[in-house]
């Protein structure tokens, strides 16, 4: 019988659906229809054993009649080489569902261990990833944080598994800043640590934060507050000892202004000449600059104007009031503070580097910091008449109840003015030299009557 030919293929038509035709050599087709369109399956019929069987090689048109005879004639070389068709392919299904599982098998193993690996990052890994989405944000972009975890919390925990961290790995970093007696900076990096396992926790690298078993008030026991204020024999004695100091000119000006405008070290040393106006007698601190965020306007009396105009004489070249040695941005404002602390340390050996100046500012009520100034200048202003809550304006503070916040909006510039014109007379007259000063304390108002 001869063979197929397209031209019959292409005349089959509805009424020959079911119809089998015969190719020739074992490969026979049966007409269907599929979606309206009539198509042609072939199959090859062959003997394998005692059996007969038959494989599909192909559906005109989906394949040309040619390709269809090409895989007749493919199955008719495998079978007679020993090697039947139909158990080849179910072979080859069997191996790509097996090739496909274990692809997925591998897959889900990759995703296990880098489940793993992520399960157990370490310490030093999390503080990168906690100081490039929280510390950033920060003022300092994080660098004061950084450099205190370097110092006193990644030597310990860095190396550490995060999942793997105890309490008793926390308390080993505290415990060692508590043995060098700095108690606040104990309790400071304990809320930082416990602010970083937080993130941990919220991010879903581990399940429980291992610091929310100890309590803060147990890190070297509860906070005080401090209060150590200067009195007005400390600042004369100040100022009398300030020479024997040997501190920078710039260092000096920092102390009374600090004193005269009751500022905060960190604002001041931040200041820039473009903020300070000595003609308009005023300093503004924009918020970048201050703690709470929220500009503050300095208005300078007689002294701080005084102070402002010697250390213009200094820095005038820069645009920072208190530049760094390369000038570059203003100096770390721990500075001051360290500068303090070396002419404090009484009786104790210079260490290297430092002052051997070690006493020259030590003064009878103890030791004393640049805030210590701050909250010195604002008694002062108090003690002299000036009501507290205008004080609390010169400080900056933020109203505490939020009603006030909320509907008292006077600015008290007036009010605030006159309270730093008081505060910078009374230093002229505490620094003038003079002992014949009288003591605010001691100090009594008149009679109404005896004014009459």
């Amino acid at each position: 019988m001869a063979s197929l030919s397209q031209k019959e293929l292409e005349a089959l038509g509805p009424g020959d659906v079911g119809r089998r035709l015969i190719d020739g050599d074992g490969l026979t087709g049966k007409v269907r229809l599929r979606k309206q369109k009539v198509v042609v399956q072939f199959e090859y019929r062959y003997r394998a054993g005692d059996r007969i069987r038959q494989i599909v090689c192909g559906t005109w048109p989906d394949q040309s009649l040619k390709l269809i005879r090409d895989t007749r004639n493919k199955y008719r070389v495998s079978i007679a080489s020993g090697v039947d068709p139909i158990d080849f392919n179910r072979a080859e299904r069997l191996k790509k569902k097996a090739d496909v599982a274990q692809s997925i098998a591998e897959q889900n193993a990759r995703i296990a261990d880098a489940e793993a690996q992520q399960a157990r990052i370490t310490v030093a890994d999390l503080f990168e990833r906690w100081a490039t989405v929280e510390l950033i944000r920060r003022k300092d972009g994080g660098k004061e944080i950084r450099r205190m975890f370097q110092k006193d919390v990644l030597p310990t925990l860095g190396p550490l598994a995060v999942e793997d961290v105890r309490k008793g790995h926390i308390t080993a970093v505290t415990d060692a800043l508590l043995a060098r007696g700095v108690t606040r900076m104990a309790k400071l990096i304990f809320s930082l640590i416990r602010q970083m396992f937080r993130y941990a926790v919220d991010r879903d690298i581990i399940e429980h934060e291992p610091t929310a078993a100890i309590r803060k008030a147990r890190i070297g026991g509860k906070p005080t507050e401090r209060d150590r204020v200067l009195s007005e024999d400390e600042i004369r004695a100040l100022h009398r000892q300030l020479p024997a100091a040997q501190l920078f000119p710039s260092t000096e000006a920092a102390l009374w202004l600090a004193l005269a405008t009751c500022c905060r070290i960190g604002e001041l040393l931040r200041a820039e000449w473009q903020h300070v106006r000595l003609e308009a007698r005023e300093w503004f601190i924009p918020a970048d600059n201050s703690k709470n965020g929220k500009p503050h306007t300095v208005y300078l009396s007689d002294f701080a104007l005084h102070h402002f105009a010697a250390l213009r004489a200094i820095n005038s070249a820069s645009k920072w009031c208190f530049p760094n040695r390369g000038d570059s941005e203003h100096v770390c404002i721990k500075t001051v503070t360290k500068q303090l602390g070396d002419r404090q340390r009484g009786e104790a050996a210079p260490m290297s580097r430092r002052s051997p100046h070690t006493n020259a500012l030590a003064l009878p009520g103890g030791k004393w910091t640049p805030h210590d100034l701050r909250r010195t200048g604002a008694t002062l202003m108090t003690a002299l008449g000036v009501l507290p809550e205008v004080a609390e304006k010169c400080l900056n503070h933020t109203e505490e109840s939020r009603v006030k916040r909320t509907y008292q909006r006077y600015s008290y510039d007036a009010e605030k003015r006159e309270a730093w014109r008081l505060l910078g007379e009374r230093l002229e007259l505490l620094t003038c030299g003079s002992d014949n000063i009288v003591p605010l304390r001691t100090r009594r108002k008149t009679p109404a009557a005896q004014l009459a």
